[in-house]
């Protein structure tokens, strides 16, 4: 903490005096090659946004329950998640990014007992005090190789200008792995889109993040006319779902890579992406655990332990503002979850709707379903009444777990929208002898 906390008090000086230095046309020139709207490039940029989300689901069928179930009796629960974005130029092709956040409540029952959990906007936190941390906190340099100028929009983490078509971009400090890889547009924020955990995200993917979802670490990314490919390495957690982070690579580490290709299909704009992941820690083995009674994989941890898997996904422009997405994914299912969640095969399928086509441009639609499984090692874990960090019945009749998700989310003003969302869970944790779950979800969006 001390060291995020002199991170972000050197981010604020940097910020401070490239506001003061910066001159009429900003402290940093356009990438080579980039027109005349490269002047009028950002130099500074401040956004925010805020979201409340209000969870319910009334009683559900459930002959029993564990340490890890989905309490069965009616319950609420509240979340509110508030960030601002802080960026700066600095020298040609380089920009600084500063992200405080405040964070509080929990999910519904404590954020346990659905694989896909039907919240984005919650942590796997005991504490729901607010508390303030810093979430991202990094710097990004871009190389231009040419190509041409293409524009790049402002917001959150980004800021507005031009650069080369082709280039070759690094970043480095406190960040969120899918800020680089599995970053589906059509779904990838909790926040005003899709909130389930395997809907935002390629479920089999353990990305490497502490409790709340972020981590350090170093990636780049290069980009040549209508592909890219992304490597990265991030810090691990040094225990299953925790805060702490383990900083000796040579134990714990996450490795990634990535290639993207961008396409037309029916002459309408279309991306595939595929990504192959090793994750290493002190991990424990599902067989080893599956030696002892009751099985418990946290005994069993040991260095070197690793797990590998992949991520394949696509999106595609329908037209008539309807955009369409998928997700695949899947892991070695032999060792324990130890950053996301616990899901060892996962598929999804969703669609969203501008609602232009009914006369209100600035609202939107959408329809997801996400079918999740396990490894056989990690479902007779479970059936044994093993438990990992999300999920632990007791017991466990197999089958996949399949969510359904459909929200709506419409445009109060330009900078507030309100929401409902409906998630129907049939088999939640994998279970036949529970559920389904009803899920109902109220959300305020504010972000300027």
């Amino acid at each position: 903490m001390r060291a995020v906390a002199r991170l972000a008090a050197v981010l604020v000086v940097v910020l401070a005096r490239a506001a003061l230095a910066a001159g009429p046309d900003g402290p940093g020139d356009a990438a080579p090659g980039a027109d005349a709207a490269a002047s009028e490039a950002e130099r500074l940029s401040l956004h925010y946004q805020a979201t409340v989300a209000t969870q319910w689901h009334p009683r559900f069928p459930a002959p029993y329950s564990g340490p890890n179930s989905m309490q069965p009796a009616p319950e609420s629960a509240t979340s509110v998640v508030a960030d601002l974005f802080l960026g700066a130029r600095l020298w040609r092709g380089a920009e600084v990014y500063l992200q405080p956040e405040l964070s509080g409540g929990r999910g519904l029952s404590s954020t346990l007992g659905v694989a896909a959990f039907p919240s984005g906007e919650v942590y796997r936190v005991g504490n729901p005090t607010p508390s303030v941390i810093v979430g991202r906190a990094f710097l990004r340099q871009v190389i231009g190789l040419g190509g041409g100028a293409v524009s790049v929009p402002g917001g959150p983490n980004q800021l507005a200008g031009a650069r080369d078509r082709d280039a070759l971009t690094l970043t480095v400090g406190k960040v969120a792995t899918t800020d680089f890889v599995d970053a589906v547009p059509t779904s990838n924020d909790p926040h005003t889109r899709f909130m389930s955990w395997g809907l935002f995200a390629s479920g089999a993917y353990d990305y490497p993040a502490d409790t709340r979802g972020y981590t350090w670490g170093v990636a780049a990314e290069l980009t040549i006319r209508r592909w890219s490919a992304r490597a990265g390495a991030f810090l691990e957690p040094k225990v299953a779902n925790g805060m702490e982070l383990e900083w000796n690579v040579g134990r714990a580490r996450g490795l990634v890579g990535e290639v993207e290709a961008r396409f037309e299909l029916a002459g309408r704009p279309a991306a595939a992406r595929a990504l192959a992941y090793l994750n290493r820690a002190d991990m424990g083995s599902y067989r080893d655990a599956l030696a002892a009674a009751p099985p418990d994989v946290t005994a069993t941890r040991a260095p070197g332990r690793t797990k590998a898997g992949f991520a394949a996904s696509a999106n595609c422009d329908v037209g008539g503002g309807l955009a369409a997405f998928a997700r695949l994914s899947a892991d070695d299912g032999a060792t324990e979850t130890w950053a996301f969640t616990e899901i060892d095969r996962s598929a999804a399928l969703g669609v969203v709707q501008s609602g232009a086509r009914w006369g209100r441009p600035d609202d939107e639609a959408g329809l997801g379903v996400v079918v999740s499984g396990l490894s056989d090692l990690h479902r007779r874990y479970l059936a044994a009444g093993g438990r990992g960090f999300i999920l632990g019945d007791g017991a466990l009749r197999y089958a996949p777990e399949v969510l359904t998700e459909v929200w709506y989310r419409a445009a109060v003003t330009r900078e507030v929208s309100a929401g409902v969302t409906y998630q129907p869970i049939v088999n939640p944790a994998f279970n036949a002898d529970r559920g389904p779950i009803h899920v109902l979800t109220a959300r305020v969006h504010v972000a300027f």
